[in-house]
């Protein structure tokens, strides 16, 4: 039973790749981010990679639900659901989160940010921060309300908020349980998590929050695929793109936080956007691995084991996979929003 469960949720979770690199869908994808915005730039990377796929009639950005504790993470992402003309997309902080430190917050930079005296983006929310409904909450929300089998979640940060979606009980929002609702509505995880290549290496989102990393990879009721450390490390974000490909433009709420992160000129590792570029786009610009089981170590470590009747896979790339996904990231960054005039 576990392995034909594990046949039909691949099948669900490869539905959207096809063979090729354009894949035709009857509609979009049902995504909810999960991110630990704020803590690098990838993530900011990643989410204008989500509203060029709203825009393109790719995906349905159910909700983005942050887990990195603070005011300026969820006012960011208010300030970029507006500026890419999607104000009403639900945000959802976490409280008592795991603890983490981001010295170079770019989500204050851009939050605080002024042209003459005046906030530089504009905001939907501004003054209503306080009542960001808490991630799980809105998960229950969000999920009750989806057809079954129809969600994709991209978890690029730590998996706090996912497991005590799980560990809920039935509730005002669903007469499910956490993992009877995720079984019944998700049809794939998708997260940027882990090291595959280094026996001894301890990847940052799953130490933040080794408990939950654990239960995630062992008992998350879904097909499961992560990008590991290896993935976005091999493909950098060239500091050139973001000082010469946005001249349509006078002020970018991601190019301003690129430039807040770090000192210019640098290349980013892309750790987070081939998390998003498996979810909506597929197998085709990757190696996926045999199915198999994660496991997590009490000291953070992770590792895999091939196991037909398993529901976990990994993700790598060759050098000219690594190329081509490069390429395709720096047409699509840069590319003005659907919602953006000349």
């Amino acid at each position: 039973m576990k392995k034909s469960r594990f046949f039909l949720g691949l099948s669900l979770a490869l539905a959207i790749v096809g063979c090729g690199k354009k894949v035709e869908t009857t509609a979009p994808l049902n995504v909810i981010m999960e991110t630990d915005i704020g803590n690098d730039i990838d993530d900011a990377l990643a989410m204008d990679m989500l509203y060029k796929y709203i825009d393109a009639g790719k995906i349905n950005l159910l909700a983005v639900n942050i887990n990195k504790e603070g005011i300026y993470p969820p006012e960011y992402v208010d300030i970029l659901n507006t500026w890419y003309g999607y104000p009403d997309i639900p945000i959802g902080v976490v409280h008592d989160g795991a603890k983490c430190d981001a010295p170079n917050n770019y989500t204050e930079a851009v939050d605080t940010m002024t042209v003459d005296g005046k906030p530089a983006f504009a905001r939907s929310l501004m003054g209503k921060y306080e009542s960001i409904p808490d991630a799980v909450q809105l998960y229950r929300k969000i999920l009750s309300r989806q057809p079954d089998a129809s969600v994709t979640i991209v978890s690029v940060g730590f998996s706090t908020n996912l497991v005590r979606l799980m560990d809920t009980q039935p509730d005002s929002l669903s007469p499910l349980s956490g993992m009877d609702l995720i079984s019944k509505k998700v049809r794939l995880l998708v997260t940027m998590a882990g090291d595959f290549t280094r026996p001894d290496a301890k990847e940052y989102n799953v130490i933040t929050d080794i408990p939950a990393a654990k239960k995630l990879f062992s008992e998350w009721p879904t097909p499961l695929v992560t990008s590991p450390f290896d993935v976005g490390s091999a493909i950098k974000y060239p500091a050139t793109s973001i000082e010469n490909d946005f001249g349509w433009t006078e002020l970018h709420p991601v190019v301003e936080a690129y430039k807040a992160y770090m000192e210019m000129p640098y290349d980013r590792q892309t750790w987070d956007l081939t998390a998003v570029l498996y979810a909506v786009e597929g197998q085709s610009w990757f190696t996926v691995s045999p199915a198999g089981r994660i496991e997590v170590t009490d000291e953070g470590n992770t590792h895999f084991t091939q196991d037909s009747a398993g529901t976990r896979h990994y993700l790598s790339v060759t050098p000219q996979q690594a190329d081509s996904i490069k390429t395709y990231f720096l047409k699509l960054i840069p590319s003005k929003p659907a919602n953006k005039k000349m």
